[in-house]
């Protein structure tokens, strides 16, 4: 039986990221700013054990010269990035800036966490061998 990888991929690690982004959640509730809630994340994550980094720099290449530079909010274990969002909705361009995050490294899970009154979750994944480059 195939089982598609983007079921398991990193599937503990993203767990437990999930339950520290719902005790956020449960301690803070909605409302704040992005930035108070990646801070609250990192001390959380931090007590768990589990390594975390804030603003990591993602660099953009075009042809092999750098055109740019993103910072996620949050990369896990340099295994999953963690995109924070505090609003009303999700939008699609959210989701696709995540997915861009993944296509520039090579981290190929990524979560969306959205602080809003209903908490969102977005998991996405962006497998390596889909970023190979033909030149």
């Amino acid at each position: 039986m195939h089982t598609d990888s983007r079921d398991v991929k990193h599937k503990a690690l993203t767990e437990k990221i999930i339950g520290v982004f719902y005790k956020v959640y449960n301690n803070l509730g909605y409302g704040f700013l992005e930035k108070i809630y990646e801070k609250a994340m990192l001390i959380e994550l931090e007590k768990e054990g589990i390594p975390a980094v804030a603003q990591s720099p993602i660099k953009v290449s075009y042809g092999g010269t750098v055109v740019g530079e993103y910072f996620a909010h949050i990369v896990v274990d340099g295994k999953v990035i963690v995109e924070i969002k505090a609003t009303r909705g999700l939008p699609f361009e959210s989701e696709a800036q995540l997915l861009n995050y993944l296509k520039a490294t090579d981290i190929e899970v990524g979560i969306l966490l959205n602080f809003r009154p209903v908490p969102g979750i977005k998991r996405k994944v962006f497998d390596n061998y889909r970023k190979h480059k033909t030149d």
